[in-house]
This record gives C-alpha cells, structure tokens and sequence, in this order.
C-alpha cells in the first residue's frame, strides 16, 4: 500500500548543528522549549535528521511520499527561511517530498501574502503548521484571515495546530480554544483547514464540528497523546474521507521502546486500527491535487 505521511519536520542544516545554539540566536524561544527539551530519562524530545536521513526513513519505513511542515516561528524572518529551504528540498525530490510554507502576519499585508507567492512559486503546496496562539496573534488578525482567504482561493490546505483542552500538561503547552477553529471553518468556508494532532479530539467535544466539511483532521503524535482506541472512537464521529496520517516525525512517538524516532511502529499502529489506503494515502493525495 502506497503511503503518504501528511505530517513531517525538517530543519536547514545550520539548526540541525546547534538546535538550542541556533534558537538563543535567532530569538526562537518556544520552539527552543518545545523541541530542544529533553525526557526525563535524558533522551531527546526529537530528533534532527537532514534530508537525506529522512528519505531512508521513509525507504525503511515504506513511505512514499512525505509532506514538509513548516513550523509556528515566533518571526516572520524564520518563517521564510524555512520556506527557502522547503523549496530546494522539493525541488531536489519532487517525487518524494511536498512541502507547505509557514507565515506570520507581523510583517504587514502586502509582505506578508508577497511570501504566499513566493512560497507557492517555488513548489509549495499548502499552508502550515501554523499556531496563532503561539505565534502572538489572534485568529481574527485581519493579514491572517487574508492568508486564509487567498489559500482557499489557491485550493492550498491550512494546517493548524491544536492542542486538546484535557490534555496532560507539558513544558510550551498553549491553549488552542476550539471555538476558534469552528469560526474559521465557518467563516472561510472555501478553505480547507487540516487540524493536527486529531483536533484535540474537537468533533468528540463538541457536535458542532462534525457538521463543517472543510475541517480535517490529522494523526500527528497520536501514539504520545492517545491510547489506540482514539482510532475507533473517532472514526465512529469523522468520515473516513477527513482523516489523514501523520506522525509528526522526528518526534519520537515511542520514546518507552524507541530510542531514536522512527515511522514503522506508528505506521504498524493505523494499520492495525483499520486505517486503510484513504486515510494513509488517497486523502492527503486529494489535498495536495490543486
């Protein structure tokens, strides 16, 4: 079976030489606390592989085809040299790697949607993740509904992050309020907005979510959040057509039997739990078809 993981991270090289160096440096201070920290047993949150680890991951791993996320930066400078770097990694590996461009909305109107362009020029194909609670603006900013406007006009998804309002506390946790997400989809009804980490199990919490068709929902760090189960309880809520995989990697989703992070174990888990070919491959395909 054909495999697309929707929900992937990568880092230039000169962060991958010095992440905890390279965030005190470039003012990056939440990323800093929520990937240079390490577990209580000394291991590293995640790891820091360059392109090429990657691919022989996914080889290993049984992976077609992986999508590059960006990352919620504090500065819009950082958002940007993340999409330069994306645009080369697709370039080198069109067949292997997509990729989505990251924003933030401080830099002003005009700047900021001239950064879409040229995100969306050099290859990349959807918007995110982004995390407007942790970035420091409101989800109402009117330069972020503009990005959202014009990626639904681009037929780009949105990915977000989100983070479960029962969930376990954690060094760098931000409350993301649901409500927030249902008014976007609401409100940008054209744009298709792809919720990271199951939503925080919004469509669980509240039935309002189930009747917005534009809002997906990705399984990005599922094994460290949730028991297997959360397969079956959300599929008895969610079609099957708004479910997609991602595993978050490098994150170690098994740091109790992994040491280094790997795709093959949480793979093993979808599969078990029933996700078959849309939810590991046909959706994101769709989502990536402009």
């Amino acid at each position: 079976m054909r495999i697309i993981d929707s929900h992937v991270h990568l880092y230039p090289p000169e962060l991958n030489r010095d992440p905890a160096g390279w965030a005190a440096t470039s003012g990056e201070s939440h990323w800093a606390t929520l990937c240079t920290r390490r577990r209580a047993d000394g291991r590293p949150v995640q790891g820091f592989p360059s392109v090429d680890d990657l691919l022989r991951e996914m080889d290993r791993a049984g992976v077609e085809r992986a999508v590059l996320l960006g990352w919620y930066w504090q500065k819009p400078e950082t958002c940007a040299w993340q999409n330069r770097f994306y645009a080369g990694c697709v370039r080198a590996h069109p067949q292997r790697l997509a990729a989505y461009a990251t924003i933030h909305p401080r830099l002003g109107l005009w700047p900021t949607l001239e950064e879409m362009h040229r995100a969306r020029d050099g290859g990349l194909t959807g918007i995110g993740e982004l995390s407007p609670h942790s970035q420091g603006f409101s989800v109402d900013d009117p330069v972020f509904r503009e990005v959202v406007t014009l990626a639904g006009d681009w037929k780009m998804p949105v990915n977000l992050h989100v983070t479960d309002p029962a969930g376990r506390d954690y060094p760098g946790r931000v409350a993301t309020p649901p409500e927030d997400f249902m008014r976007l989809a609401r409100e940008a009804p054209k744009t298709r907005f792809v919720l990271a980490h199951w939503g925080g199990l919004l469509p669980l919490r509240d039935d309002r979510a189930r009747g917005l068709e534009n809002l997906y929902y990705d399984t990005a760090a599922s094994p460290l959040l949730y028991d297997a189960g959360v397969w079956g309880r959300m599929r008895a809520v969610v079609p099957e057509s708004h479910v997609i995989f991602g595993s978050d990697f490098p994150l170690n989703n098994f740091p109790k039997l992994e040491a280094t992070p790997e795709m093959t174990r949480f793979i093993a888990e979808a599969k078990d739990a029933g996700a078959g070919e849309a939810v590991l491959n046909g959706n994101a395909a769709r989502l990536l078809a402009r």
